[in-house]
């Protein structure tokens, strides 16, 4: 790490691809990391996943971008450094990052191990790091994280697979966990049957869960029940169905994040039901107070997981066998894999081939 005048320069070489602007297209971007500190663990990035914030950061649609912006925040590599005080892991090691690679480790939420509700997290894309440098993501070459914010992936578990579980498979497994919908037998619905939507069917099926899909989309119920194996679908444009699965749910977790009515959702659910939204909608929702109070109903939220909470999630996943759906791609498509994103084209989450596709005349 070199020092000009006050601003901190990283001298490790590295390679990705950026979005300059708001139009969001990426394009191959030269950068560097750190070197690797005492604490630190280097890897070699060989596949990242790629999720709908990313497509939400390289637009500046939250309006918090820092351009030039590397996104991803679902990667997954093998180990080729480790700093002289790293003990949890070495080099070779299968190893991922997900959305955070820092907190202020002294609050009450990281105390808790609840990195994630760290008023100071610092997120692995368009963030700043204490020294004020940019974190660039992984749709790039190499990472260095602090070793605390390194999580262990599986041999059982492959790498493609493992990176959508980073931020996709915590963000329906934690509210699962915390808000008790875990348990055999109870009825759980999801609403939407995407990126998140279906890994939340199969990790409420893992726990032994009835599961119901919600969708708006009528195609979406062969493949609900008869592919990833749900107990019921709800076609939530049909007044008729909804209207019969009044009270039937002990929770739902709600992926969508698109501007939706929460009115019929909280119908669906038993007395002290739980509805626990995980879309990031950016438009407020209608919340009326009635619904709830009749049947001490509750709505919740939930953002991903503390670094505890997502290697019990990868553990879990590599015992059960819960992989998401993916489809491969290189990198020189991910401008293609963006667009076909925002209209819902894959099933069920894009993965880029960092290792194989990555090159620097890419």
């Amino acid at each position: 790490m070199a020092a000009e005048g006050n601003l901190v320069v990283h001298t490790k070489k590295a390679f990705g691809w950026a979005a300059r602007d708001p139009t969001g297209v990426l394009s191959p971007f030269n950068f560097s990391r750190r070197e690797t500190g005492e604490k630190d663990v280097a890897f070699k990035i060989l596949y990242c996943g790629i999720c709908h914030s990313d497509l939400h950061m390289a637009k500046n649609e939250w309006d918090n971008s820092i351009y030039p912006l590397v996104p991803g925040h679902e990667l997954v590599g093998v180990v080729t450094e480790v700093g002289s005080k790293v003990e949890k892991f070495k080099v070779g090691d299968k190893v991922g990052v997900g959305y955070m690679v820092d907190s202020c480790r002294s609050c009450q939420n990281c105390n808790d191990d609840l990195e994630n509700y760290c008023p100071q997290y610092t997120a692995t894309s368009s963030a700043e790091y204490r020294d004020g440098t940019v974190t660039y993501g992984g749709y790039s070459d190499s990472m260095v994280a602090d070793e605390h914010f390194v999580i262990t992936i599986p041999d059982s578990l492959s790498l493609d697979v493992a990176a959508p579980l980073l931020c996709a498979g915590i963000t329906v497994y934690s509210p699962l966990r915390y808000f008790g919908l875990d348990k055999p037998g109870m009825n759980i619905g999801v609403v939407g049957l995407g990126g998140l939507g279906h890994l939340a069917v199969k990790f409420a099926k893992a726990f032994g869960a009835n599961v119901t899909v919600i969708s708006t989309s009528p195609n979406k119920e062969k493949e609900a029940i008869e592919y990833l194996g749900a107990e019921s679908f709800l076609l939530s444009r049909n007044v008729n169905q909804m209207k019969a699965a009044i009270g039937t749910l002990d929770g739902i977790i709600d992926t969508v994040s698109a501007e939706h009515p929460l009115l019929p959702l909280i119908g669906l659910l038993k007395s002290h039901g739980k509805l626990v939204i995980v879309g990031a909608v950016v438009k407020p929702l209608e919340l009326p107070a009635f619904p709830l109070l009749a049947g001490r109903k509750i709505i919740g939220g939930s953002m991903i997981g503390g670094i505890k909470e997502t290697q019990e999630m990868i553990d879990f996943a590599a015992k059960h066998d819960v992989k998401p759906d993916i489809e491969i791609v290189p990198i020189d498509y991910v401008n293609t894999a963006m667009e076909r994103l925002l209209k819902a084209d894959v099933k069920y989450r894009f993965v880029i081939d960092i290792g194989n596709t990555l090159k620097p005349s890419s």
